[in-house]
């Protein structure tokens, strides 16, 4: 694998020597301070290259090219927008940055509801409650007729958990859900976020999909002609949120994504903490059925709390069997490189790690401070080393 570690620009808390100090080569990154939508000029994406190859490390993958609202509505400007998708990953190609990570999640990307939850151990860790979630939506949001979502268990479950939050502690939950996660495309305040959800009361999953398939057709031969490799990011967590179905969230949509447009150019970014969140998702399964097309590896590791509450574990600890993942990759990559595949070494970063030790009191991202990550990525080396030298292929 060729480790990476991901870098949200100068205002990282996580410089780049600390990234070269960790051990990996290549940096994860985008430009968030452009607004979702516009076109990636190719001055900024040098300038924010030259920045990285200055501290001694490649930039090899995006993450991420966001899509706007209006592609995945296909309402309003949606045409303007994949047309300024395209020049991005023209002016990205020639630069020569030709992996690419994207999300097809509406309105909010990445969604936990507490940021800095404490462990046995005293590190902090993401955590997803989905009692939290539902009290959010039913007595802070007060989503119209959101309590079709729910039944009977799960709103006296909200109810007893809103009745106990105290006024900090609602605000904190609003802003964790609608503005909490790193590198989300968009921020809203709760009346924004009320609005942007109206816009999708009257789209379905088979609506969503086609949009979602109708987009991939027009981005996908563009990217093949200039040898980009899409990697779209499973829905995180892979399930309905606030009335709002997910379509890249177990086997079955990746079979219809990829089925629809079969070009290894529409690849996937095998995320096994997103997947890994539904039982039913078997992620050696998945990883064997589309393993040529998988372009970006995230690693990490979760906890199921049940009723699709869950927590991030330490990378070799949690639900993942991040053994049989480390082994298949490692499998695919042999495979690759016998058939000559100049991309037989697929780009791996160790994702979301508990915040730890001297982290504990430094101002950090959620999910993204050094230590835990550090400690993520010295685990998966290990493994993969481990595995590799006792492998007879």
């Amino acid at each position: 694998m060729k480790e990476s570690f991901r870098w949200y620009g100068p205002d990282d808390p996580v410089s780049l020597n600390n990234i070269s100090q960790i051990g990996a080569k290549s940096v994860v990154s985008a430009l968030h301070q452009i607004p979702n939508g516009l076109v990636w000029n190719k001055d900024d994406i040098k300038e924010h290259q030259q920045i990285i190859r200055n501290a001694g490390l490649d930039w090899e993958v995006v993450e991420s090219v966001p899509v706007h609202e209006d592609i995945k509505q296909r309402t309003g400007s949606f045409q303007t927008y994949i047309d300024n998708f395209k020049a991005t990953l023209d002016n990205l190609a020639s630069c020569g940055i030709k992996t690419v990570c994207y999300n097809f999640m509406p309105v909010l990307d990445w969604t936990r509801t507490h940021l800095f939850y404490p462990m046995d151990d005293g590190s902090l860790a993401l955590y997803f409650n989905s009692s939290a979630l539902a009290a959010f939506d039913l007595f802070i949001l007060k989503r119209k007729d959101a309590e079709r979502e729910y039944n009977s268990s799960q709103i006296q479950k909200a109810k007893s958990y809103f009745k106990k939050l105290s006024s900090n502690e609602i605000e904190t939950l609003s802003k964790n859900i609608i503005s909490g996660m790193p590198g989300a495309s968009e921020r809203y305040t709760l009346e924004q976020f009320r609005s942007q959800l109206e816009k999708y009361e009257f789209l379905g999953e088979v609506d969503l999909q086609e949009h979602f398939l109708l987009f991939l057709e027009e981005i996908i031969p563009i990217a093949e002609s200039m040898n980009v490799r899409m990697c779209v990011h499973p829905d995180d967590p892979p399930y309905n949120l606030f009335g709002i179905p997910r379509v890249v969230k177990n086997l079955q949509d990746l079979k219809t994504i990829f089925h629809r447009v079969p070009s290894l150019s529409n690849g996937l970014t095998f995320c096994t903490g997103s997947l890994g969140v539904r039982k039913e998702n078997d992620l050696s399964v998945i990883f064997q059925k589309f393993a040529n097309r998988i372009h970006f590896l995230h690693l990490r590791s979760i906890q199921w709390q049940g009723e699709g509450s869950f927590f991030e574990a330490n990378h070799l600890e949690g639900d993942v069997d991040m053994f049989s993942v480390v082994y298949d990759i490692i499998v695919e990559e042999k495979k690759r490189l016998k058939q000559g595949r100049s991309d037989w070494e697929i780009p791996m970063r160790p994702d979301h790690g508990h915040q730890m030790l001297d982290d504990l009191n430094k101002k950090t991202k959620p999910g993204y401070s050094a230590i835990g990550r550090l400690r993520g990525l010295s685990e998966i080396r290990g493994l993969a080393q481990g595995i590799t030298k006792t492998m007879n292929i």
